[in-house]
């Protein structure tokens, strides 16, 4: 099923789990959306409504984690970096939208507890498989911190990809562009054999494992076509 091009359009049901400060910020970006970039949203009935959730997506643009958040009525997490939370105002909006702070690296220590700590919670949050935004508007390979996280969870994956966010804000550009821009939700994975593998397997197939888990998230997302 295809939401409306524009997703914008009639009153939307009660949003999960969000709070009167996340609520508005969605709001507010699927206004923007809608508006300046003539957005769609495909197959958001695919994800879960409610319980632990990892959404997956590629990244091309600063513009990817509100439009894949946006997309569906649930609260999402995002990752930030822990720099952005020294700035008291922005902090406090971060912290509000529940954004867990992470290092350089984005997939050990500190962030990786707190990844794990929202999905105990029954909380959905959004990974990026790349690690970080394309230069050229092609997928890049998927990094394994990405398996990390998914195997030392019990969360469903699902997989969405992002369209047209490299055309209006991509890595070079200064300022957005009114192009349009597209996400689409893929059906949620399950890892639950290379989870049970991972418990009492040797460390060198734990590492092949984590990267493999990356690599079929990756080719999912991939699979995600643009409709016309």
């Amino acid at each position: 099923m295809t939401d409306s091009p524009h997703a914008g359009g009639g009153a939307p049901n009660r949003a999960v789990d969000m709070n009167f400060s996340y609520a508005l910020g969605w709001r507010a970006f699927r206004l923007l959306f809608a508006s300046y970039f003539r957005w769609r949203v495909i197959d958001a009935d695919r994800v879960p409504r409610e319980g632990p959730l990892i959404l997956a997506s590629n990244h091309a643009s600063f513009i990817d984690p509100p439009l894949v958040g946006a997309g569906i009525r649930r609260h999402v997490s995002f990752l930030a970096r822990e720099s952005l939370f020294h700035a008291p105002v922005l902090a406090a909006i971060l912290r509000s939208w529940r954004v867990v702070p992470v290092d350089r690296d984005g997939g050990t220590g500190r962030g990786l507890k707190q990844i794990l700590h929202r999905l105990e919670l029954g909380g959905a949050i959004l990974l990026f498989p790349e690690g970080t935004r394309t230069s050229d508007g092609r997928l890049q390979a998927a990094r394994s911190g990405v398996g990390l996280a998914v195997v030392k969870s019990t969360a469903p994956v699902t997989p969405a990809r992002v369209f047209g966010t490299f055309e209006a804000f991509g890595r070079h550009a200064k300022f957005p562009r009114p192009r349009r821009i597209t996400v689409k939700y893929g059906d949620p994975l399950h890892f639950a054999a290379l989870r049970a593998e991972a418990r009492s397997c040797s460390r060198p197939r734990l590492k092949e494992i984590y990267q493999q888990v990356a690599d079929e998230i990756m080719a999912a997302i991939a699979a995600l076509e643009n409709e016309p």
